[in-house]
């Protein structure tokens, strides 16, 4: 049966692991009411509106 001669480091695991994890960008939209930046799929924070109805009120 095959036995590793050395432990691995930390560091050598940790590299091996890495390659796996992919980081993406969130994606910001344009609000349609108020033309603001804002996260897909979410109230804005400008004026309150999701999907062209007022969901909060904005002062």
């Amino acid at each position: 049966m095959a036995v590793p001669k050395r432990k691995t480091s930390k560091s050598r695991r940790d590299k091996r692991r890495a390659s796996n994890i992919k980081m993406t960008a969130v994606n910001v939209v344009e609000c349609p009411q108020c033309h603001e930046p804002k996260l897909q799929h979410r109230v804005c924070k400008e004026c309150g509106f999701y999907k062209d109805k007022e969901v909060i009120s904005v002062q």
